[in-house]
């Protein structure tokens, strides 16, 4: 006999679902085809964040989910509402984050007939989510929801969309209230072999020059401490992805940062001197290790995740692990632990280490004038507490935050890197900031990222989530920018943003705190004063639109071929 039977309409039975789920605030916007599921909202406790633009709905869930570890809810309306999501769905599909989308859609009736504002956001959202929903009756809603949850959270997170047609929203009949997903194969994630467990201890204990490179996954399953004390128990230097940033503390004795494009010269140098490479939780993007050929053909590597298909996609692994990465990070200092004292701090390897890290860390930063990008990210690093939470637009900017923005305390960096979005990072502070009121929250911006989604400040400051955005404002789409001055004999087409708009005014027309920072006195009192506001707060900060980003890895080179400056 069923439990939790009730009659009630599929809109009612979305929010109770919703509620059942925990869910306490929800990203989005109302429109016809999704009127009566916001008609239930209105009686709930759930709260509604009014996003100005389906894509910033999108990002702001992607935001919470990261900052809350759970997932973060969006809504939109049909056709036009539903494809806005699309652009935020997939930023969330790349960075394996949980987010649950919900969009209205024509009667069931009518799809197929070029309804107005119909599309098949079924078809559309596909390719980028774990799985989408269409539940064509009352009754199928709240499964749908439940299984979602589990969908979005289990094994590698993602997104899951929900795709309600109207007249599921409005029939009333009798709905159940499933306590648990009814998915005819639970994908149960797998313990790491124990065989492997231990052939990837006895490698990594006679690795001579041991390194570890850290991944998102290790955001992803929180296993901070476990690698810690694994890179420890092994004295190995750890590198990271630049999705893994913030993996390791970059304040740590052990942390070389990030690796690749825009990585640390050390971290670039040392990475390919490595004889065993513990890889936890990354793919290999080509972004971090360069050509997939020359890197790692003289080191062992051991490729740890919990996506059997990440495993030799792009790099193949001597050992695959295969499960969550601190459970196997547990495990694997076990298995060390077992077999082994601690290394000593004095073997050769940290020496070499200790040495090119010495020689390039001493080198002062170029500083050509007052204010460049380098010199703002160290001051930023001065002034912030290592408990706040930091997002990034995609650009220059967000380079010289992975070059010199240390993260101090693990998992609080949070930027779009699998599909490199512009416009994520201020509407991603507002999901983050609705998740941890209590954390100061920072958007590293670009002039040219923050504009396409600049509308995001309105919802910060109506719904009084004071995020400080802090725009590096070259007059330029300024990545874009230096590869036409390093690669197209300067032509610039299409980067010259000429100063437009002037930041303070539209900080001051949505009501928010616009302050503009023209040396860097002006920028440390600014960001001291933004940090005590009870507004949103932009601040505006003139660069030279020349200035490039480097090191820099030229695409399809190797690590070893990288532009110093």
């Amino acid at each position: 006999m069923l439990k939790n039977l009730i009659e009630t309409t599929g809109a009612d039975a979305l929010i109770k679902a919703l509620d059942n789920e925990g869910v306490k605030g929800i990203f989005g916007l109302p429109g016809g085809a999704n009127l009566p599921i916001y008609d239930s909202l209105y009686d709930s406790d759930i709260r509604h964040i009014l996003a100005r633009h389906e894509q910033n709905a999108a990002h702001m869930a992607d935001g919470y989910a990261r900052a809350s570890r759970k997932p973060g809810v969006c809504f939109a309306t049909s056709g036009p509402g539903a494809t806005n999501l699309i652009t935020g769905i997939a930023t969330a599909f790349a960075d394996s984050s949980p987010i649950i989308a919900i969009t209205g859609q024509v009667a069931s009736d009518m799809i197929g007939k070029d309804a107005f504002q119909e599309c098949d956001t079924i078809g559309i959202a596909t390719p980028v989510t774990k799985y989408t929903y269409q539940p064509l009756t009352s009754a199928e809603v709240p499964q749908a929801v439940k299984n979602s949850f589990y969908i979005a959270t289990s094994g590698r997170p993602g997104p899951v969309l929900i795709d309600i047609p109207k007249n599921a929203q409005v029939e009333k009949m009798e709905v159940n209230f499933p306590t648990k997903p009814n998915i005819r194969k639970l994908n149960q994630v797998p313990t790491a072999d124990l065989e492997l467990i231990d052939r990837a201890a006895d490698l990594l204990l006679k690795a001579e020059r041991p390194m570890i490179m850290t991944g998102g996954g290790v955001i992803i399953s929180g296993a901070f401490k476990e690698l810690q004390a694994v890179a420890e128990f092994l004295v190995s230097p750890v590198v990271s992805t630049f999705k893994g940033k913030g993996g390791f503390s970059e304040t740590h004795y052990l942390s070389l940062g990030p690796i690749g494009m825009h990585g640390h010269i050390e971290a670039n140098k040392l990475v390919i001197e490595a004889d065993v490479l513990l890889a936890t939780g990354a793919r290999f993007s080509d972004r971090s290790v360069g050509k997939w050929d020359e890197f790692g053909n003289e080191m062992k590597i051991i490729h740890a995740d919990i996506d059997p298909s990440e495993i030799g996609k792009n790099k193949k692994a001597d050992i695959g692990l295969i499960g969550d990465i601190k459970n196997t990070l547990a495990l694997l200092l076990s298995a060390m632990e077992n077999k082994a004292k601690k290394r000593s701090s004095e073997y050769a390897w940290i020496k070499r280490v200790d040495e090119i890290k010495d020689i390039w860390r001493s080198k002062p930063l170029p500083a050509p004038r007052e204010i460049t990008g380098p010199r703002l990210m160290k001051k930023m690093r001065e002034i912030l507490p290592n408990k706040c939470l930091v997002t990034t637009e995609v650009g220059q900017h967000q380079m010289w935050a992975s070059l010199h923005f240390d993260v101090a305390e693990p998992g609080t960096f949070y930027t779009s890197t699998g599909l490199g979005t512009m416009g994520w990072g201020l509407p991603a502070a507002v999901g983050a900031k609705f998740a941890r009121p209590d954390l100061p929250v920072i958007d590293i911006a670009g002039d040219g990222s923050v504009q396409m989604t600049e509308s995001a400040l309105a919802t910060a400051v109506t719904e009084d989530l004071p995020v400080i955005t802090i725009i590096f404002n070259n007059g330029m789409l300024g990545m874009v920018a230096q590869w036409q001055r390093l690669f197209y004999d300067r032509k610039y087409i299409g980067v010259e943003l000429k100063g437009i708009p002037d930041y303070v005014k539209i900080a001051e027309a949505y009501g928010a705190q616009g302050i503009r920072a023209q040396s860097m006195n002006e920028f440390d009192k600014a960001l001291k004063n933004a940090l005590s506001s009870d507004v949103a707060t932009i601040i505006d900060v003139p660069i030279n639109p020349d200035e490039d980003v480097f090191p820099f890895v030229v695409p399809n080179t190797a690590l070893k071929d990288m532009i110093i400056a």
